[in-house]
């Protein structure tokens, strides 16, 4: 095991020690990198893996279009509760996924909830399944098919999952 297994969290505990206690004192140092030292080793094995991000361009690219997505979609969450309640058809759907990772299912349900109008439910116990409640369902298999295409294709392609 590493000395400093988390070399970036030894660092941010240093600083918020010696920022929490408003003192360089040398006792408030030597503390200071004890915390940095002992905690991050203490816990290390409790970390779980992630995956990397393998596109980081495409990764930035996402975000930008999910930005977008949000702001689209705000405006059209909008009109449609500034229209007649009677055109409202809200609904759940079920979405099939294929990505591989938790953290992937993590970022693609928080994605859908994020878009107005859609809000993530509940993931399978198979992960197999991401349950959608729409405001507004005119085309199941359509928006089914946008949130594979939009969001979780670029999702395994970043992360290869």
């Amino acid at each position: 095991m590493k000395f400093f297994p988390m070399p970036f969290h030894s660092f941010l505990l240093f600083v918020v020690w010696l920022l929490l206690n408003n003192s360089i004192s040398a006792g408030h140092i030597v503390l200071a990198i004890f915390f940095a030292i002992t905690i991050p080793w203490l816990v290390t094995g409790m970390r779980d893996e992630h995956p990397k991000i393998l596109k980081p361009w495409l990764a930035i690219r996402y975000v930008l279009m999910v930005m977008k997505d949000i702001l689209t979609a705000n405006v059209e969450v909008a009109l449609l509760i500034i229209g007649p309640i009677k055109k409202l058809n809200p609904g759940f759907i079920a979405v099939p996924i294929n990505v591989g990772s938790d953290l992937g299912i993590t970022i693609l349900a928080s994605t859908v909830s994020l878009t107005p109008g859609t809000v993530s439910a509940e993931v399978s116990k198979d992960k197999a399944w991401l349950y959608i409640h729409a405001l507004h369902l005119d085309n199941e298999a359509e928006l089914i098919e946008s949130i594979k295409q939009r969001y979780e294709k670029p999702i395994k392609e970043i992360f290869g999952c």
